[in-house]
């Protein structure tokens, strides 16, 4: 590595790489390195917030700074693009979500002799980090991490990991938890007393037959663009609010005067719900909870979004479908879409706007939009998921 002494940018697992490819950790653009590791920081250096940054897998990027961690997303998404051969029409400014803007989190926890473990699993390891602090949550989320640490070492299972799901919703924390069976009326009682003293929205507890609801003083919700949709345990939502908004401006701009939209993988209805006005939006989804919530959501909103109740893996949406629509958004899940992507090709529709979770599929569902005449307009890299490697994006093909 004699000749190879500086970091030029971020691997997408987090580590600092160099112009012939060596691999350092921790390492950032600008960094000196030799074989024992960084000798000299570069600029983008800055002191971590979290006592726990090192040990805690939920963020490898705390010690980079607002540029480095721009570059970072930027350079995820235009390397996947690239790799496809994909030409960008505009690279549009990366989207960076703020501190404790996380409105959902999956943390895990485990009783033990002294109380509870309860915390994100340590960098490649299944070992609990026991936080005393976290930076990425919402301050309503992190409030409850001391309570329902006490609240597990006492009536938590003496056996096996308990898995946390706390997301925020209109009523304030939906929590859910999964091997968690409550032992005679005492550990019942505390339950409920737990869920009413730090005023949750709903407790939900999974004791080996699937989530039920142990606690629920008014039907949870979740507004999206005006309008109240039924929030179904363990529902998807964008990981921020700030994301959200982002994504949803941008589709709207990219949409123009289109009037009759298909938005697929349409979960509870994020895109389909801010579209409704002067447009008529279907929402194909696939989870039949989420299909239902749209659906009472849509009645008590006016109708303008029609959902229905349709698997795009297995049934896509045929190419005399979607010829109907004026525009296609869609929203899948990590593995990408490429059955759809597939029939979207064939079809005559001219304008895609594609919002993903995965640079790597989105390029390769890309490429197929591109050897179709589609051309890569416009492209947003999302950060939502701060000081960690997983990158979003949102995109506008048209032909």
């Amino acid at each position: 590595m004699s000749t190879d002494r500086t970091i030029i940018r971020i691997a997408a697992k987090g580590d600092g790489l160099t112009a012939a490819g060596h691999h350092v950790a921790g390492g950032l653009p600008g960094d000196e390195v030799d074989e024992s590791g960084i000798t000299a920081k570069g600029p983008h250096h800055v002191t971590p917030p979290c006592q726990h940054f090192g040990l805690c897998g939920g963020c490898l990027l705390q010690h980079a700074d607002e540029l480095a961690l721009a570059e970072f997303v930027r350079g995820r998404v235009v390397n996947a693009a690239t790799s496809q051969g994909l030409d960008i029409g505009e690279l549009l400014k990366v989207h960076l979500s703020p501190p404790r803007a996380r409105r959902r989190a999956t943390l895990h926890a485990m009783r033990t002799q002294k109380g509870a473990l309860l915390g994100y699993k340590e960098t490649g390891s299944h070992k609990i980090v026991n936080l005393q602090e976290c930076h990425v949550i919402a301050p309503e989320l992190g409030r409850m991490i001391a309570p329902l640490r006490t609240f597990i070492g006492k009536h938590g299972p003496r056996k096996g990991g308990i898995d946390v799901q706390m997301s925020l919703c209109d009523q304030g924390v939906d929590l859910g938890l999964t091997n968690f069976a409550l032992e005679g009326l005492e550990a019942i009682e505390a339950a409920t007393d737990f869920s009413r003293d730090h005023g949750l929205a709903r407790l939900t507890l999974d004791q080996g037959y699937g989530p039920e609801s142990q606690w629920e003083p008014e039907p949870v919700t979740i507004t999206l663009s005006g309008a109240a949709v039924p929030m179904p345990t363990g529902a998807f939502l964008q990981a921020t609010r700030d994301a959200e908004d982002r994504m949803i401006a941008d589709v709207r701009e990219w949409l123009g005067d289109a009037k009759l939209i298909a938005d697929l993988f349409a979960g509870l209805g994020t895109f389909a719900f801010a579209l409704r006005d002067g447009r008529k939006v279907l929402a194909a989804e696939a989870d039949q909870a989420a299909f239902l919530a749209s659906k009472a959501g849509s009645a008590r909103s006016g109708g303008a979004v029609f959902p229905v109740h349709r698997d795009l893996f297995r049934s896509p949406l045929m190419p005399d479908e979607i010829d109907r629509f004026d525009a296609v958004i869609l929203d899948p899940p990590r593995a990408g879409a490429k059955s759809q992507i597939d029939q979207l090709a064939d079809s005559a529709v001219s304008k895609v706007i594609y919002v993903s979770c995965n640079p790597s599929s989105w390029a390769r569902d890309a490429a197929t939009l591109a050897n179709a005449g589609f051309s890569l307009a416009k492209l947003r890299p999302i950060g939502q998921f701060r000081w960690s490697t997983h990158v979003e994006l949102v995109s506008l093909f048209e032909r």
